[in-house]
């Protein structure tokens, strides 16, 4: 449980278990780290998540799609404008 409400993410490396050493219906144990040590990686995660949205904006180029269907780039110089107008630090 994390007590911020937004989802929870879990990962392990280094829990090593040798195969068989536990019944596989019995709960395994493991070491975690306290929230406090995890807001570095919670801080990475929410910048590389941001960086691939700008990517996808900034990258995307007009394009005619399915039954003609023209999708439009968005204008670089209005989305600059846009940010520096409303961002937040």
């Amino acid at each position: 449980h994390n007590s911020s409400g937004d989802i929870f993410l879990a990962f392990a490396t280094g829990n090593e278990l040798p195969f068989g050493a536990t019944a596989p219906d019995q709960p395994l144990p493991v070491q975690m780290l306290p929230n406090q040590q995890m807001d570095a990686l919670f801080h990475a995660t929410a910048e590389a998540t941001a960086e691939a949205i700008w990517n996808t904006l900034c990258g995307a180029e007009t394009m005619v799609g399915f039954q003609g269907r023209t999708v439009y780039a968005l204008p670089q110089d209005e989305l600059v404008a846009l940010w520096q107008r409303y961002q937040t630090r």
